[in-house]
This record gives structure tokens, C-alpha cells and sequence, in this order.
């Protein structure tokens, strides 16, 4: 079978000039600050493409870099200041934060209007009930770039593997909203392999190189990959192995160059979004 293959580079590429429109009928540019504890390499690397992102979106884009030792209670300081500052419209905290941190209570600490990855309890319980939310950018992006590639979700059966607030749930309630069937698996289930045989669309968010195989997806599916693993070589994978499954699939994203760039895209969205509603 010949696959669509589901291209988040051109797809966030074609989402940027009507994103950019939005930027110039704003009265200001949107801000942005992401704040970074510690030197984790990955996390490093996220924060300077998002930096890189912004301005070239016309943003003001600003990080604070903590040490891996900053007490709870200054990195919620730091927050308190960046919620009253008017010229800041979107708060990112860059996960993971080091172990002697509270990482919900962080996220909770966040204004909701400022929540531009969409983690706080008050944007999740908007999500549920399907009310204008800031949504986590990784769903986010997986519903546009489906979108764009004409989709069409409804009466679908979905499987999403995981169910982190980050990806997992959020993903779910997007797809039941798109009129998807969802079948939500973890690490408690029974025979998820046998869920996943059964699905017209697959989520997989599971961080484990190469999990869903190709005896798992049946004849025609949409297999979405969300992780990204890198092995002792060096190379990044996914949480599908892409060249034993794809030749089974109508459509599926890569690793690198699928969901990764969406996310990055979404955070712009989702900042771009803040920044009109708190201009009005």
C-alpha cells in the first residue's frame, strides 16, 4: 500500500503567513518568556528553537535560565512576576524540572491567560468541555496537521497510547470532539496490542523506541507518532517503527520531521491567541 506521508515541516511552513497576519494587526507584538531550571541538553535545545521561532514570528521572546538548585519558592517568584507583567502574554515553563520541584504546583501557578502550552487545570477543564481553551500544543498540532491533510476523523476508531496530561488525555478529548471513537491505552492495559489491531487511527505517545510494530496496525490505518527516543547511536526514533509499519498505512508522520514541529508551531498559535484576548 502506498502512505501519505504526514509532513509537520510543511505543514507548520503553511500554517506561518496567516499566523504572521495575526501578529501584525496586534498593537503590540505578542511576548513570550520562557523560563529554563537547569541545564538539561534536550531541554536546551527546545528552549533555543523556541526562542528562535518567536522572533522570527515577530515576537518578543525572552528566557530565564535558573540553576538546577533554585528553591521552589523563588522559580514561583519568578512566575508572580511574570503573570503581573502586562507585557507578557504567554508564561513557559520548559519540562522537566528537577526532582525537588513541584512541577503541578509550578503549572498551577501560571495565570490561565498566560498559559500559552496548556497545561493548567482551568485550560484542561475548559478542553473537557469543549469550550475556547489554550490546549496543549503536541494535540494541538497533531488535530491541524490531520486538518490539513483533509482527514477526515468522524467515525474513526482511535487508539491513543498514553495518557499524560501533556499528550495522552488532552489528544483523546480532541479526537472524541473531531466525532472519533477513542480507546485510550496505558501501561495498565490488558492486550493493547489487540486495541491497536482493531484501530483506524493510532496515537502513539508512549516514549519506548519502536513499541508499535507492525503487527499491530492493521491494513489502512493513520498512525500518528508522537515520540521521539534517542538511542545509544545518537539517532532519533520514534515510538513506531516507521519502516516495518508504513507500507501497512494510509498516512503516517516521521520521526524526525512529523509531530515535533507542530508542537513548536502550536506554541506560537497558542501565544498569538493569548496575546488577542488579552488585548481584546
Amino acid at each position: 500500500m502506498s502512505f501519505l506521508l504526514l509532513d509537520g515541516r510543511a505543514t507548520a511552513r503553511a500554517l506561518a503567513p496567516a499566523l504572521r497576519a495575526r501578529v501584525a494587526a496586534l498593537p503590540r507584538k505578542p511576548g513570550l518568556t520562557v523560563v529554563i531550571v537547569g541545564e538539561d541538553p534536550a531541554s536546551q535545545v527546545y528552549v533555543k528553537t523556541k526562542g528562535r521561532r518567536a522572533t522570527a514570528n515577530g515576537f518578543r521572546s525572552d528566557t530565564h535560565r535558573l540553576p538546577a538548585d533554585t528553591p521552589q519558592a523563588t522559580l514561583e517568584a519568578l512566575i508572580d512576576q511574570l503573570n503581573a507583567d502586562d507585557g507578557v502574554d504567554g508564561i513557559l515553563v520548559q519540562m522537566p524540572l528537577p526532582r525537588h520541584i513541584d512541577s503541578a504546583a509550578v503549572l498551577s501557578r501560571i495565570l490561565p491567560e498566560k498559559d500559552v502550552d496548556g497545561f493548567h487545570v482551568i485550560n484542561s477543564g475548559l478542553l473537557a468541555q469543549g469550550c475556547p481553551a489554550l490546549v496543549p500544543c503536541t494535540p494541538l498540532g497533531v488535530m491541524r496537521m490531520l486538518a490539513r491533510y483533509e482527514l477526515d476523523l468522524t467515525g474513526l476508531e482511535a487508539v491513543v497510547l498514553g495518557r499524560s496530561n501533556i499528550v495522552g488525555r488532552p489528544m483523546a478529548m480532541l479526537l472524541e470532539q473531531a466525532n472519533a471513537t477513542v480507546t485510550v491505552c496505558h501501561s495498565r492495559t490488558r492486550n493493547a496490542a489487540d486495541h491497536l489491531r482493531r484501530a483506524d487511527l493510532i496515537v502513539a505517545a508512549v516514549g519506548r523506541p519502536h513499541f508499535v510494530t507492525a503487527d499491530m496496525v492493521k491494513e489502512g490505518a493513520i498512525v500518528v507518532d508522537v515520540g521521539i527516543n534517542r538511542l545509544d547511536d545518537g539517532s532519533l526514533v520514534g515510538d513506531v517503527d516507521f519502516e516495518g509499519v508504513k507500507d501497512k498505512c494510509r498516512a503516517i508522520t516521521p520521526v524526525p520531521g512529523g509531530v515535533g514541529p507542530m508542537t513548536i508551531a502550536m506554541l506560537m498559535e497558542n501565544t498569538v491567541t493569548a496575546t488577542e484576548r488579552r488585548q481584546g
